[in-house]
């Protein structure tokens, strides 16, 4: 698969100033990492968005300075978005070291249809939608599939130890943590209106009351 690139300029605008780049189309961005100081940078909005799609935080991008022949490997590590437009406002850049391992959190995608899902009362009960894992950056996968054509019955279940992964990936989780379950629907038990059951506890009281002579 061919390496993502994103080229980006040095930022001289900060603080609060940073408005009038969102104005302009430029997100204000920061790269930092293990042994480097934090570098305020900016970027094309429409160009970042593209990135952010397709990279999600685990694939690794050739992010190229302006001015700068050679790009430094970065991983997405934090995306703030406009509340309203969900347009990104400011993202952060991890510099990462191609030969040390790093920690990082993988989407669950969840493939096949669970044979279980045709029976009467019975759904799929998701525990986790992430795993952490750990593995050089070069080796971190963009998600990690959960067959669930298994599961057939009430009650089966899919947990940590059951995925297959690459060797080259350490998945951090307890190896019997579920991650996806078939559970059966309980019918919710129909109960009666509230001023219609105190009318029945008063007149329950006064029943048990002794007729005065």
């Amino acid at each position: 698969m061919k390496r993502l690139e994103l080229e980006v300029l040095k930022r001289e605008v900060k603080g609060k100033k940073v408005r009038f780049l969102r104005r302009g189309g430029l997100v204000p961005c920061n790269i930092y990492g293990n042994g480097i100081e934090s570098q305020p940078v900016q970027v094309e909005a429409r160009k970042l968005g593209q990135i952010i799609a397709r990279a999600g935080g685990t694939d690794l991008i050739a992010l190229k300075i302006g001015g700068t022949d050679t790009p430094g490997m970065v991983l997405i590590r934090d995306v703030q978005r406009n509340p309203m437009t969900g347009e990104p406002i400011h993202v952060d850049f991890y510099q990462v070291n191609m030969a040390e391992k790093l920690k990082a959190d993988v989407p669950l995608v969840f493939t096949g249809a669970a044979p279980a899902l045709k029976l009467k009362n019975v759904s799929l009960l998701h525990a986790m939608t992430a795993l952490q894992v750990e593995a050089l950056p070069d080796d971190l996968p963009h998600n990690i599939e959960v067959d669930i054509s298994g599961l057939a019955l009430p009650e089966q279940s899919i947990h940590v130890k059951d995925l297959k992964v690459s060797s080259k990936i350490t998945i951090l989780a307890d190896p019997d943590q579920m991650l996806i379950k078939v559970a059966e629907v309980r019918k919710a038990v129909e109960e009666v209106p509230a001023a219609e059951a105190a009318a029945e506890g008063e007149e329950e009281v006064a029943a048990e009351k002794p007729e005065k002579k």
